[in-house]
């Protein structure tokens, strides 16, 4: 009964302090005029968002990590170190993001902070969550992370620390600028994050059922992920709180998450997919931020080798949007999209634990 107290908070509270604290955010941002700065060569609908407030992630990062250490001191429970350092991660990726943003307004420099300073700052974030999820060991020997790779559970061999580190790597950076690459619509890759926490706090919430470490219930499938109900936890509380900044981030936006929150949702999901050993399922439960990825992917590829582009324009959503494609539709049809992909993904993630049975 307390795990579910703790994971129905955790997400009530996220919702209610965006729902609040947002527009409190727009207020302070737009008197000091941090609003967004729209490139030139961006679709020209687009020319009608210059000046909306942006750096907008503040609101619920901070409103996610506040509904975590609320919920854990109102129901009693210990923090535990998967569910802090995703929201390390979660944390440290978005005051990259931040730095970034706060250059494009200040300086007025539509690329924010130099690609190799903006690389070293994730590096440095991402090397220090990698390090420190494979520490931490509870009394069966678990730590946050495993040196295993993972699809719905560990499988195959050790690939050992140094590798597991380039591959957290790798992850990280895959996903944070995959969020980035997607939040280019009013609401696109908020409503599809707060999908695919979704489907994240049903994962935690099955493996704690199912863990290796109930003895009563233990059996064949069952999960050797360390702190998967504290996992469940901060999905809940991630997915409440981009509830609540979607409120004010769809169409017409009051306020963009910009790259202080694209880059942090990016960590966040990536963090979840390490620590419930769920890596290569990210792939299909964050479907649509892989396709958009990919699409920018083939667009360089192709220009590059053969002169010609693929599409009208990348990132994709906005080829649809140079095709005659209003901005609502493409956002709702991709969010369509996104929920087969969760579908798939947790269809998948049940069935490796009933073939594992």
């Amino acid at each position: 009964m307390n795990s579910m107290k703790q994971i129905l908070f955790s997400g009530m509270i996220g919702l209610f302090l965006t729902l609040i604290g947002t527009p409190l955010l727009i207020k302070l941002l737009a008197k000091k005029g941090y609003g967004q700065f729209i490139r030139d060569d961006g679709p020209r609908t687009h020319g009608s968002k210059k000046g909306t407030p942006t750096m907008g992630g503040i609101s619920f990062i901070l409103a996610t990590i506040i509904a975590y250490v609320i919920t854990k001191v109102i129901t009693s429970s210990d923090p535990t170190f998967s569910g802090v350092l995703v929201l390390f991660l979660f944390a440290g990726m978005g005051l990259v993001g931040f730095l970034d943003d706060y250059i494009k307004i200040v300086k007025q420099r539509s690329l924010g902070l130099r690609a190799k300073a903006k690389m070293a700052g994730q590096l440095i974030v991402g090397i220090a969550f990698a390090v420190l999820s494979l520490q931490f060991a509870d009394l069966r020997g678990q730590t946050p992370a495993s040196d295993r790779l993972s699809f719905t559970q560990d499988f195959g061999w050790q690939i050992g620390p140094v590798l597991f580190v380039i591959w957290a790597l790798f992850m990280i950076l895959a996903m944070s600028n995959g969020v980035n690459l997607t939040d280019g619509l009013d609401g696109l890759a908020t409503g599809a994050s707060v999908m695919v926490f979704g489907a994240y706090t049903f994962i935690g919430i099955w493996q704690h059922q199912e863990s290796c470490a109930n003895q009563i219930t233990a059996g064949p499938g069952c999960y050797e992920v360390r702190d998967p109900l504290d996992l469940a936890v901060v999905a809940s509380a991630l997915m409440g709180a981009c509830f609540g900044f979607l409120w004010w981030n769809t169409s017409p936006a009051k306020i963009f998450m910009g790259d202080t929150g694209s880059l942090a949702l990016g960590g966040a999901l990536a963090g979840l997919a390490i620590c419930s050993r769920t890596e290569l399922l990210l792939a299909l439960l964050g479907g649509l931020f892989v396709l958009i990825t990919m699409s920018v992917v083939i667009q360089v590829g192709s220009f590059k080798m053969t002169g010609k582009r693929v599409f009208r324009m990348a990132p994709l959503q906005h080829h649809f949007e140079l095709k005659g494609w209003s901005e609502v539709l493409v956002v709702v049809r991709f969010w369509i999209i996104q929920g087969m992909c969760v579908i798939v993904g947790l269809g998948i993630f049940y069935g490796g634990w009933q073939a594992a049975k």
